[in-house]
């Protein structure tokens, strides 16, 4: 092996060295470029997020997205310049990112689905940063709090935290209840059928209309819903502003049971008649 290498030329020792240091720097370089474009992703994150906070125009729900996007390219051009710098051409660079993008894409189909889906809800907007949704098929409900390529994050009415792929959303109904500007109540309330049915409707239609949170248009309306057992079931609809749903809600809760007793309409109680019936056949 010592001979050998007393025979080789002095000058391929030259070139080998060359060579080495060479790619020695470039790899040096390629390591900071990419050093350097993840160190300015995160200041241009930082920059964003300050500046987007202080836009009014800027809708709250593509806050997220615009970030991750302006992060992301400039995370790309780093990977591409750092990859340039090891000699690899840009043909060939599009060829391994098209290929390593379809083997990902194959490997990750989830995430795929979530990336697709979450570009979807945003262009499609069922729901903005500050709704109350409930979807995944009735099994997920919140508030929005921020909706990027891959999560929505909710907040649930207990204050819980719960982050929820894009696409158990899109691939199942979602309903919006702060979308409409109105929304409707519907209050059931049992009264005895031995009270007078009609003069109950009234009291609980002149509490409605005294309601502040209630609509004038549509008018409130009381009615009969069906009768169980010894039961009547009356139903109490009403508008109000989505805003104010629940406050009004609980209200009429409240006021509902001491109007009906002031108006003399007693608390239901369920009663049903037994009758025995008894054959009184000859013994043989």
């Amino acid at each position: 092996m010592q001979d050998l290498l007393a025979h080789v030329h002095p000058d391929r020792w030259t070139i080998l060295w060359d060579a080495l240091t060479t790619f020695s720097i470039n790899v040096c370089t390629a390591i900071l470029v990419l050093i350097a474009g993840w160190w300015i992703s995160k200041r241009v994150r930082r920059w964003l997020a300050r500046m987007l906070a202080n836009q009014a125009r800027m809708d709250t729900t593509l806050r997220p997205i615009v970030i991750d996007i302006s992060v992301w390219s400039i995370r790309i051009i780093a990977i591409i310049g750092a990859l340039s710098q090891l000699g690899i051409q840009t043909a060939s660079i599009v060829a391994v990112l098209g290929a390593a993008g379809l083997a990902i894409g194959l490997a990750l189909q989830g995430t795929m689905q979530n990336i697709a889906a979450g570009i979807m809800l945003l262009l499609l907007r069922p729901f903005k940063v500050g709704d109350y949704i409930d979807g995944g098929g009735g099994t997920v409900a919140g508030t929005v709090e921020e909706i990027s390529l891959f999560t929505t994050r909710l907040t649930k009415p207990d204050g819980i935290c719960e982050y929820v792929p894009n696409s158990a959303l899109w691939s199942n109904s979602i309903r919006n209840y702060t979308r409409n500007a109105t929304r409707r109540l519907d209050l059931e309330v049992e009264i005895s059928v031995r009270d007078d049915v009609n003069h109950a409707i009234d009291v609980l239609r002149t509490l409605t209309e005294n309601e502040p949170a209630a609509l004038k248009d549509p008018a409130p309306q009381v009615m009969v819903m069906r009768f169980d057992d010894s039961t009547a079931v009356l139903n109490i609809r009403v508008w109000s502003s989505t805003d104010t749903f629940w406050d009004m809600r609980w209200n009429l809760s409240s006021k509902v049971r001491k109007a009906l007793a002031d108006a003399q309409c007693a608390l239901p109680i369920r009663t049903r008649e037994l009758h025995i019936v008894q054959s009184t056949g000859e013994s043989r």
